[in-house]
């Protein structure tokens, strides 16, 4: 018990300080962002403000269906119906595909996360312009654990690295690429 309470200790106190999410004050608030604000713990001064509840009564969920949408209809796969029915999708699904045919992104670079059962699952990717990324990276959910590892370990002894590395839910495929 007091290892675990060492261990949540030292985590906190490499957690950063202040605000993590800060909004502009009055207004009507998203109810995902109410969601959002509770689970941080900060629920002070909601009372009596105005906030949107969606036809679900969910009010977990994001609007990412913008984001999804594919703008360019060369970005995304035809669906399989059309590849197994029609030429044209076959043809367009090839295309996609093919080396030397499929997207070409501008030159740039692009960070995108999404939530994983562990926390932030990030991709980074560098394009040069051609159909092939210059760069990939993958940030898994448990990189900062295993990165602050070796700090939840300092003062403590050989025996503790077995509950501490346990106790932070590591996932080793996660790490082992």
């Amino acid at each position: 018990m007091r290892q675990s309470m060492r261990i949540i200790r030292q985590c906190l106190d490499h957690l950063p300080t202040g605000p993590v999410r800060a909004g502009a004050p009055g207004g009507v608030i998203e109810s995902f962002d109410l969601v959002d604000r509770a689970k941080l713990g900060s629920t002070e001064g909601l009372a009596g403000v105005e906030c949107t509840v969606p036809p679900t009564l969910d009010g977990s969920e994001r609007p990412f269906y913008e984001r999804i949408l594919a703008r360019d209809k060369r970005a995304a796969l035809p669906a399989k119906a059309d590849t197994y029915a029609n030429i044209e999708g076959l043809i367009n699904h090839f295309m996609l595909v093919m080396d030397g045919h499929g997207v070409r992104p501008p030159a740039g670079e692009s960070y995108f996360a999404v939530e994983g059962a562990n926390g932030e699952l990030g991709f980074f990717i560098v394009s040069d312009g051609t159909d092939r990324p210059c760069r990939v990276r993958v940030r898994p959910p448990c990189f900062f654990a295993m990165a602050a590892l070796h700090k939840m370990l300092e003062g403590g002894m050989v025996a503790d690295i077995v509950a501490t590395f346990g106790s932070i839910n590591m996932i080793a495929g996660e790490l082992d690429r």
